[in-house]
């Protein structure tokens, strides 16, 4: 049996319009965010999800998170179902949102894992281990005893990334991780999920539009549409089938995030 499971997953929000002039209710519309998403993610893979905005990769990921309950289908992670199975679930899982924090603002980085620490009940000599690996990985030694609102943006995402693992989880879910940060620290970050994944065997669902951020991490993506997967598969095969336009005058492919484009359009999303 796979890792993850997901099978004819289906979710649905209702939203309401803007109000029409001189109206005095909103009409309701229903949103599918997914339909009929089926897909297997084995125990150590590292594999990327990918598709424009509104997509339905962050729901997903929510929904395997445990945060959402879909309409429909099943979804197993180690044999938990995420949503009924909250509590077992969430002691394996970390999960990391590029424009949240699950750190406390003006405490220094140390008391945050203190307190997570705490949440997670993870014994001292095991977290004094894991905080000891983590912080020489992500580079962090120099700011344990900072506040977090006074570190940049990629001291930030590589703090919440140890915050994330402290409990040393066997999947990890990174939506956006490195939206907005400089050259210097995705290199570092992309450095530091390739450790992870390899010495630790930790299970990677990565959801970016960084195109560069897949194709350095990723042999497999999976690319969804309106809330439906398009592709599941090799990135190279992927490159190979929608990478199409070439130049005489290199012997090169094109900037990949321009391929991705190419392919959304074909695709019609």
């Amino acid at each position: 049996m796979s890792y993850i499971s997901v099978d004819h997953l289906c979710k649905t929000f209702t939203v309401r319009k803007k109000r029409e002039k001189g109206s005095f209710f909103r009409e309701k519309e229903t949103v599918h965010a997914l339909k009929d998403v089926s897909f297997e993610i084995e125990k150590g893979e590292l594999v990327g999800y990918i598709g424009p905005n509104g997509a339905g990769k962050s729901t997903t990921v929510k929904i395997l998170s445990g945060i959402l309950v879909p309409e429909s289908g099943n979804v197993t992670v180690g044999g938990l179902t995420p949503w009924t199975d909250r509590k077992a679930h969430v002691r394996r899982v970390g999960v990391v949102f590029g424009q949240r924090t699950q750190l406390w603002w003006d405490v220094p980085l140390l008391d945050s894992y203190s307190l997570l620490k705490d949440i997670y009940r993870v014994p001292e000599d095991a977290y004094r281990k894991r905080l000891d690996e983590l912080t020489e990985a992500l580079q962090l030694g120099d700011l344990l005893r900072t506040p977090l609102r006074l570190l940049s943006l990629g001291q930030r995402m590589r703090a919440e990334l140890c915050g994330s693992l402290l409990h040393s989880p066997e999947l990890l879910f990174l939506d956006e991780p490195t939206i907005g940060l400089d050259a210097v620290s995705k290199l570092a970050l992309r450095d530091f999920l390739q450790w992870e994944n390899r010495e630790k065997g930790t299970t990677i669902l990565l959801t970016t539009h960084d195109m560069e951020d897949i194709a350095a991490l990723c042999s497999r993506v999976m690319v969804l549409g309106h809330g439906e997967k398009l592709y599941d598969g090799g990135l190279q095969e992927m490159l190979l089938k929608y990478d199409t336009k070439r130049t005489v005058q290199v012997e090169e492919h094109r900037n990949i995030d321009h391929v991705i484009a190419d392919m959304y359009r074909d695709l019609g999303l």
